[in-house]
């Protein structure tokens, strides 16, 4: 089990069903000579890089421009294509068509990921902008902790990339219907427009907590964090559901 993930003062522990079911397929063994690919590396663009470790050595350059995560809300460098680059939505990165074996390579890219206004995702360095294809969400909300009650309750996520988030006003949920399915889909905004989809099974985790709460007028089934309501779905509709 991985080792407990601290933030904003609680522990986390990694909920092994949670991560089993969503990055099943991020321990795929990834080959190549690291060292000469990074060498190979240094004087191509993100389009040009050949492979998996490429990538890796130009994005590190741009990571360790500063402390913390790199500042690319404030990078405004040219588009130079797309790349073959691809989030599936159960959080598997895919690169040339093969799964990304590696979390601490996944971790780095998903580090100088950007969603723009124009609805595209982007991974971005100070000279360089390059598409990438998301088919839900950036990522997987793999484990969920509880902590105070009523309005002093606070829920907080980590994502499978490791990002430990507070629910509030900067982090809200939304929850958005599924009619193939006729469930709900919850969203969690991670930073800026990059969002992590709540995995199935900490869903549920999520509906233990809500509670039927006046918004408006209206009952609603709604979660409570920070001193925000978030809206689930009406009362009768969750009645007629549990009918």
């Amino acid at each position: 089990m991985p080792a407990p993930l601290r933030g904003h003062g609680i522990e986390l522990k990694s909920l092994a069903y949670a991560d089993k079911r969503n990055n099943s397929d991020y321990f795929v063994t990834m080959t190549g000579d690291l060292d000469h690919s990074r060498e190979a590396a240094t004087d191509l663009g993100l389009t040009r890089a050949g492979d998996t470790a490429g990538l890796e050595a130009l994005i590190s350059r741009a990571a360790r421009a500063g402390k913390g995560l790199p500042p690319v809300e404030r990078w405004n460098p040219d588009f130079c294509g797309d790349l073959d680059m691809e989030i599936k939505p159960d959080g598997t990165w895919f690169y040339l068509g093969t799964p990304i074996g590696r979390m601490p390579l996944v971790q780095l890219f998903s580090t100088v990921l950007r969603k723009d206004e124009d609805g595209k995702t982007y991974l971005v360095t100070p000279v360089e902008r390059v598409g990438i294809r998301v088919v839900d969400a950036h990522f997987v909300a793999v484990e969920m902790n509880v902590t105070g009650e009523g309005a002093d309750q606070i829920l907080t996520f980590r994502t499978n990339v490791g990002d430990v988030v507070e629910v509030g006003p900067e982090h809200p949920l939304r929850f958005v219907d599924e009619p193939e399915t006729g469930g709900l889909k919850p969203y969690l905004l991670v930073r800026g427009r990059l969002e992590a989809l709540v995995a199935r099974p900490v869903m549920y985790e999520l509906a233990e907590v809500g509670e039927r709460i006046d918004i408006s007028g209206k009952d609603m089934f709604a979660v409570r964090s920070k001193g925000e309501v978030y809206p689930i779905m009406p009362w009768d509709k969750l009645e007629r559901l549990s009918a």
